[in-house]
């Protein structure tokens, strides 16, 4: 069988610990087969960022605009304890946030819906996707121990050397404070993203922040929201017979509770961190969820919502048996093919990734699974396959 041509690279992002595992797996078993594979290829395993200075995570994102698709591995974003089990030179920032940064996209992230694996709020029955911004908020914030007593204030300093400032707290004990930020600029091309995402899918789109609360910061974001809904898109979305909708971040939990889905939810970058992983575990499985950021001029990173699964890579190291769920980081590699083969005008390539997604879902629906899926299922005999045993059987399939 000759294999399948592809005429442009793809940006290939390797990560850390078990995933990183995975990822070789699936290239040997799901895709170097049938693909003469093209990629560009960046080491984001933690080590060769540290011997890099994180220089790599950056050359990654520029290869990204150059190239237009990436497909990304999880990776570790280091606290003390992994500073000093890796002895990296300091604690660097998220990989995932650098790349948003440079990329200034939008995270859209869905549940991968599958037979026999029913979603834990029972009234949902049609996917929900998650739009995160992906750029500043705490992922960017700047951050201060306070030693003692002593105020705290914000300081603006125009380019005339005109200063504003404001109290952010006067401190009688020890403490902490945090800075964070955001620009007009990027909460523009999310809210953009949002509202062609929206179109291209026919779905109803939610934003909600606490503006309530944060009259400034999140209010800003409501305001920019609505100012472009109303300059450039109100008639696209009556024409598409689809709806606009505003509420506070809690009202909108409470709402996404009791509906059916079926529609995009946006939220800031941290709002969008934390529900995300509550929508993919309430339909399944954190190992069951699509995420690609989308920059508003046209790049694409697909990468699995989930992290890098220590616990599984330490039994791994140990020689111990895993049964670690590939679904998502599987997806991940399809999305990136397809928009390849769609940019590109090759079909076949776009094909192959439409089987292969096919492939993994009916080996789930004809009962061969990972054990978290094997827990929740509601298929009566499910056989729970390990790591490389999952992968095969979707290779027979495929």
């Amino acid at each position: 069988m000759d294999k399948i041509k592809m005429t442009t690279p793809i940006v290939e992002m390797d990560g850390d610990e078990m995933t990183r595992i995975l990822w070789q797996m699936i290239k040997d078993n799901l895709l170097l087969p049938y693909i003469d594979l093209k990629t560009e290829y960046y080491d984001l395993g933690l080590e060769y960022r540290d011997e890099t200075d994180d220089q790599v995570t950056i050359d990654s994102a520029n290869a990204t605009k150059k190239y237009g698709v990436a497909v990304k591995c999880a990776t570790i974003t280091p606290n003390a304890a992994r500073v000093e089990e890796y002895h990296l030179k300091e604690m660097w920032k998220s990989p995932n946030a650098t790349i948003r940064a440079i990329l200034d996209g939008t995270v859209f992230r869905a549940p991968i819906v599958v037979k026999g694996i029913e979603p834990c709020v029972k009234c949902w029955k049609k996917p929900i996707t998650i739009a995160r911004h992906a750029y500043g908020d705490v992922y960017k914030a700047s951050e201060m121990r306070i030693p003692g007593p002593g105020k705290v204030e914000l300081v603006y300093t125009a380019e005339d050397g005109t200063e504003s400032r404001e109290l952010v707290h006067s401190f009688n004990c020890p403490g902490i404070v945090q800075g964070m930020h955001n620009v007009n600029k990027s909460i523009e091309s999310f809210a953009r993203s949002c509202f062609n995402y929206a179109l291209d899918t026919k779905q109803d789109l939610w934003f909600a922040t606490k503006d309530t609360i944060s009259k400034k910061y999140d209010h800003t974001f409501k305001d920019i929201f609505q100012d472009i809904f109303d300059a450039e898109y109100t008639k696209k979305f009556e024409d598409a017979g689809i709806t606009y909708f505003y509420t506070l971040i809690d009202d909108a939990v409470a709402r996404v509770m009791k509906s059916e889905g079926g529609y995009i939810w946006a939220c800031k970058n941290y709002d969008g961190d934390v529900m995300s992983d509550m929508i993919s575990s309430a339909f399944g499985s954190l190992a069951m969820m699509t995420s690609v950021l989308v920059s508003p001029d046209g790049n694409f990173e697909y990468e699995a919502a989930h992290g890098t699964v220590q616990r599984h890579y330490y039994k791994h190291l140990k020689g111990e048996e895993t049964s670690t769920n590939s679904v998502a980081t599987i997806f991940a590699w399809t999305g990136a093919l397809r928009k390849r083969g769609e940019l590109d005008g090759n079909r076949e390539l776009m094909e192959f990734a439409d089987r292969l997604e096919k492939a993994t879902l009916d080996t789930i629906e004809e009962g061969e699974m990972t054990k978290d899926l094997a827990l929740i299922t509601t298929n009566p005999n499910p056989v729970v396959l390990n790591s490389g045993d999952f992968i095969k059987a979707i290779a027979r399939r495929l």
